[in-house]
C-alpha cells in the first residue's frame, strides 16, 4: 500500500461529506462531523483520530476499502494488542435515512442500548447488532454491575408480533446458553407499550424454567407525546402466572342471529356440493370453493344481492354477468384441484390453509373419531383472530385445531394464545351460554390443542419450541401426507 496515495484517497473520500456515522465491529454507532476526524502520516504510518463515546481515539490504519459510498478501516494500536474494524458511512437526513433501513434500525438499536445502560447503574455495553435473519431485532449484550452478562432483544422494525418476539428470544437464549465461552442464561425482552400486554400474557403461558430466564421490560414513555427512545424509561413488567389470566374480562362472543342458508346460496352450492361451503357473518354469507371465497350473498329489505369474483375483483351477479359467473366456476373446477394443469395459477395457489381447512372439516374424524365440529365454527371469534376449527370431543373437552401448510416457527405460540382466549371464554361459561355446540355439554376441563400440518410443513424448531410451553397446555401434533389435496391421510399422531 502506497501510504501517501492511500492517505490522499481516504482524505478525499471523507471530505466528500460533512457528516459521518462511525460503526464499530460490535455494532455500536457514533455520529461524527468531518472536522472531528483527523488523518495524518507519521513515521510511515497512517494515523486516524476520531471522537466516540469513550473520547478522542487514535489508531493506526493497516488497510482500507472504499465501496458503495462507505469506507471500511482496519485499525491497530498499543503494539498491535488492540485491533478494531470500523465503517464510516454518510450520515443522511431522517427522511433519507428511512430509505436506508439497515442504518435506521442500527441507530435505533444503539439508542435502545444506551437507554438500557442508563437505566442499569454500573452496567457496561458489550455488543449491539441486528439479527442476521431479518434485521428486525436489536440483539444486545450487556454486563451488569456484578460482571454477569445478560442478553436483550428489542424490535427495531415496529412490525414484530408477540409470538415472533417470544420465539426469537427463546432461540437466541438457547444459542447463547450453549456457548463454551461466557454462556448467557438470561434474556430481557424490551417491548413498546402497545405490544407489552399481549406479550406479558403470552409469557405467562411458558414453562416455569423459561419464564424465569426471560424477563420483560416495557419501553415506557411518561407522556404519549414523547416518541423518542431517549425520552423513555424501562419499566419492569410483572411475571404473570396462568391463573392470573382468568381474572380478565373476555371479549363478547359475536354471533349472527340466523344460520339459515339463503335461497341463492343454496342454489350456488348445488353446482358443486362437495366443494362449496357457506360461511355466515353479520353481513350475510360467503361461499367458498375448497376454502377460496368466490361469492357473497347479502340480504337487504328482503332482497338478496350477490357479488362474485376473487379477492377485490368483484361484480354483481345478474343476467348480464351470468356468463362471467359460470366462467369463474368453470375455472375453479379446472385449476383448484389436486391435479391442476397449472399449479402456478392463482386459483390453485390462493388460500392454501383455507383449502386444507375445507378438506379437513369434511374428514374431521380422521384426526379423532370422537370429534364434533361446532355447527357455527366459522362464526366464533376470540378477538380479531379466527381459530381454524373449533371442536368438541364426545367427553366434552374443547379442542382448538390450528392448521398450517407451510413452516411457521410461531405456530405453537399462536395456538397457545388461542388456547388462552378459548379457556377464558370457557371458564366464564360464555361458550355454553352462546350454545356454540348447540345443547351439548362442555366439560369443566382445560381445552386441548391439535396442531395439524403436512409432515414437511412443521418448522424444524417446532419440537424444541413446543417444549417451552407450560405443561398445563395439552398439545398434540398431527402429521398429514404431503399430497393432502388428493387424498387426506393422518400419518402420525403424538403428544408434544
Amino acid at each position: 500500500m502506497n501510504l501517501e496515495n492511500a492517505l490522499d484517497e481516504i482524505a478525499k473520500f471523507l471530505d466528500s461529506k460533512n457528516e459521518w456515522l462511525l460503526i464499530h465491529l460490535s455494532g455500536k454507532t457514533f455520529a461524527l462531523e468531518r472536522s472531528e476526524i483527523e488523518l495524518t502520516l507519521k513515521h510511515n504510518k497512517i494515523i486516524i483520530g476520531f471522537l466516540d463515546e469513550k473520547g478522542f481515539q487514535l489508531w493506526r490504519v493497516t488497510d482500507y476499502k472504499i465501496e458503495n459510498e462507505k469506507i471500511t478501516l482496519d485499525l491497530i494500536r498499543n503494539f498491535e494488542k488492540e485491533r478494531e474494524k470500523v465503517r464510516l458511512v454518510p450520515r443522511i437526513s431522517s427522511g433519507e435515512l428511512s430509505e436506508t433501513v439497515e442504518l435506521a434500525r442500527l441507530e435505533k438499536a444503539n439508542r435502545i442500548a444506551r437507554l438500557l445502560i442508563e437505566e442499569n447503574r454500573g452496567a457496561k455495553l458489550v455488543r449491539v447488532a441486528l439479527n442476521e435473519e431479518t434485521g428486525r431485532f436489536a440483539q444486545i449484550i450487556f454486563e451488569d454491575s456484578n460482571g454477569k452478562q445478560i442478553a436483550a432483544l428489542a424490535d427495531v422494525s415496529d412490525v414484530v408480533t408477540p409470538e415472533n418476539f417470544l420465539a426469537t428470544a427463546i432461540l437466541r437464549l438457547a444459542k447463547l446458553e450453549s456457548r463454551t465461552k461466557k454462556p448467557i442464561n438470561e434474556i430481557w425482552i424490551l417491548v413498546e407499550k402497545k405490544r407489552a400486554k399481549n406479550l406479558q400474557r403470552l409469557h405467562a403461558l411458558l414453562g416455569e424454567n423459561w419464564k424465569q430466564k426471560i424477563k420483560l421490560r416495557e419501553i415506557f414513555r411518561k407522556s404519549a407525546k414523547l416518541q423518542s427512545v431517549e425520552e423513555a424509561v424501562l419499566k419492569q413488567l410483572e411475571k404473570l402466572e396462568i391463573k392470573d389470566l382468568w381474572s380478565e374480562k373476555p371479549r363478547e362472543i359475536s354471533l349472527t342471529e340466523s344460520f339459515e342458508i339463503s335461497q341463492t346460496a343454496q342454489e350456488i352450492s348445488k353446482l358443486a356440493p362437495k366443494k362449496i361451503d357457506v360461511i355466515f357473518s353479520k353481513h350475510g354469507e360467503t361461499l367458498r370453493f375448497l376454502g377460496l371465497p368466490f361469492a357473497r350473498v347479502r340480504k337487504s329489505f328482503s332482497e338478496e344481492k350477490t357479488w362474485f369474483g376473487i379477492e377485490r375483483n368483484r361484480q354483481i351477479l345478474n343476467e348480464k354477468s351470468r356468463e362471467d359467473f359460470f366462467d369463474l366456476l368453470e375455472n375453479l373446477e379446472l385449476y383448484r384441484r389436486f391435479d391442476s394443469p397449472n399449479r402456478r395459477h392463482a386459483l390453485f395457489r390462493l388460500a392454501p390453509e383455507a383449502w386444507l381447512e375445507a378438506v379437513l372439516r369434511r374428514n374431521i374424524k380422521l384426526l379423532d373419531a370422537n370429534l364434533i365440529l361446532s355447527p357455527i365454527y366459522n362464526q366464533f371469534r376470540t378477538s380479531n383472530d379466527k381459530i381454524d376449527l373449533l371442536a368438541l370431543r364426545r367427553d366434552g373437552r374443547l379442542v382448538i385445531i390450528e392448521l398450517k401448510v407451510s413452516p411457521d416457527r410461531e405456530m405453537v405460540f399462536q395456538a397457545a394464545d388461542y388456547w388462552r382466549k378459548i379457556e377464558l371464554q370457557r371458564r366464564k361459561g360464555n361458550l355454553q351460554t352462546a350454545k356454540v355446540f348447540g345443547d351439548l355439554e362442555i366439560a369443566d376441563a382445560p381445552t386441548l390443542c391439535y396442531l395439524v400440518a403436512p409432515t414437511l410443513s412443521f418448522h424444524y424448531d417446532f419440537e424444541f419450541l413446543s417444549k417451552t410451553v407450560s405443561p398445563e397446555i395439552e398439545i398434540y401434533r398431527f402429521d398429514l401426507n404431503e399430497n393432502w389435496r388428493e387424498d387426506l391421510k393422518v400419518m402420525k399422531r403424538e403428544k408434544v
